[in-house]
């Protein structure tokens, strides 16, 4: 009797056998481009979950009544909508970004202004608008920075001829970088400079001249310098106790909107000791100290998330530290730095410049917020207002960030395929023979290099 029960599930089941295996297959074969990212996208998402969880565990006892997994299940539902995003993205051949570059990026520009003129404020800072159907914020920067870079790459690859021309080849690149990070600056000084080093990076690959490049970063040290002048001179340290006397220096700079701010960071930064460091520097040394070197505090088991600001956002880093060690934050490190390499695989083995140039600018513009993120969380660089990706909670930046991760993988899945006929200019020049980019024989005897 068993046997036969036995016999007959076995025939039941027998119409669906092989299910998972065609299933499994099907998405593979769907799911194409580097195998590595997507193993790195799907590890710092799961990383992304536990951080969160823990790191909003409290917050949301606190203000959804003893509910703990509000915050989880929005999380979870952006990871979704994130891999989504990502698998969109990639299925769309990389060649028709270089189409709708242009687009967005005028787009982006009018977005910008309106933002700082009528966008959301927070902090003293106007950096998101409010979409009014969905009821939801969006920070303008992370579209026009992604619009930038896919510009930015198409310039690059139509201007090789003329790349070395001050006027030709340098200035069509370098004044829409310069538009943009001006539009981000006012509200973001740190996003405005990541996308300014980025911006110059990508250059210095494509062949900018190095004069032109250095340049710029004489012209972009001015504000910065003045900043850290003012900084210096306004810093009074002739107190008994050694420490400023703020009093009178923080209503004046506060008066000052932004400028204000980087001025007060940059001198906590410099001169801060003791009890003067500001409060969340204070609650992220707790937190790593915590942590120590092997395996932390344990999974949920963090101290400090109940007294970090945006723990659960900006100071995820030290959360992570302190619940999995010292092995835990470089096990993080180890993944953007994979997820990099990778990147220059793909940069590597495309043969057209304009796929090229846009997989290396969007992967260095993640992994550079990255080690910002985490910079800033270990207290080496000032405080600044860049997220941790694909691991921060879910927002705007998330979503932009998922993008960026897709239109790099739609780069990866396109190299071995022949790309649709476009127009000319439009993506499909060859990369340029430089000792970073290296072509096979084989693709120098079938195409001729772009070299002037």
């Amino acid at each position: 009797m068993v046997d036969k029960t036995f016999k007959s599930i076995e025939d039941a089941m027998l119409p669906f056998r092989g299910w998972g295996q065609d299933w499994g297959q099907h998405l593979n074969h769907r799911a194409r481009g580097d195998k590595y990212i997507w193993s790195i996208v799907v590890l710092l998402a799961i990383i992304s979950l536990l951080a969160v969880y823990s790191a909003t565990g409290s917050l949301a006892y606190k203000y959804y009544d003893g509910n703990t997994y509000v915050y989880l299940f929005k999380q979870l539902a952006f990871i979704v909508i994130g891999v989504m995003v990502i698998y969109f993205m990639h299925r769309v051949n990389y060649t028709i970004y270089s189409r709708v570059s242009l687009w967005l990026y005028l787009i982006s520009i009018p977005l910008l202004i309106y933002t700082l003129f009528f966008g959301v404020e927070v902090n003293d800072a106007s950096r998101w608008i409010k979409l009014p159907v969905l009821n939801l914020t969006i920070q303008t920067s992370d579209l026009a920075r992604l619009a930038l870079f896919m510009y930015l790459s198409r310039q690059l690859s139509r201007k090789q001829n003329d790349i070395k021309d001050f006027k030709k080849g340098f200035l069509p690149l370098v004044i829409p970088v310069a538009i943009i990070c001006a539009l981000i600056l006012p509200a973001n000084l740190s996003t405005a400079l990541l996308t300014g080093l980025t911006s110059l990076l990508l250059m210095f690959i494509g062949r900018v001249s190095v004069k032109h490049i250095l340049l710029v970063l004489g012209i972009a040290a001015i504000p910065v310098m003045l900043i850290v002048a003012i900084a210096v001179s306004t810093y009074d340290g002739n107190n008994s106790n050694g420490s400023s006397d703020k009093k009178g220096i923080a209503s004046t700079l506060n008066s000052m909107g932004r400028f204000g701010t980087w001025v007060q960071r940059t001198q906590d930064f410099i001169y801060a000791k003791d009890q003067e460091i500001p409060y969340q520097v204070q609650q992220q040394n707790i937190a790593i100290a915590n942590g120590g070197i092997l395996f932390g505090l344990g999974p949920g088991n963090s101290k400090q998330r109940n007294y970090l600001p945006q723990a659960y956002n900006d100071s995820i880093y030290p959360i992570i530290i302190e619940e999995y060690g010292l092995f835990g934050g470089l096990f993080i490190i180890f993944l953007y730095l994979v997820f990099l390499f990778r990147c220059i695989k793909v940069f590597r083995k495309c043969p057209y410049a304009f796929g090229a140039f846009l997989a290396l600018g969007l992967s260095f513009t993640l992994v550079i917020q990255a080690l910002a993120n985490m910079a800033v969380g270990v207290n080496l660089i000032p405080v600044t207002g860049v997220t941790l990706p694909l691991i921060s909670m879910g927002g705007s930046s998330f979503l932009f960030t998922c993008a960026s991760i897709g239109i790099i993988l739609s780069v990866a899945r396109n190299i071995e395929a022949a790309p649709p006929n476009l127009p000319e200019g439009e993506g499909l020049e060859l990369q340029p023979k430089v000792s970073v980019i290296e072509v096979d024989d084989v693709k120098q005897k079938v195409k001729p290099q772009v070299e002037k």
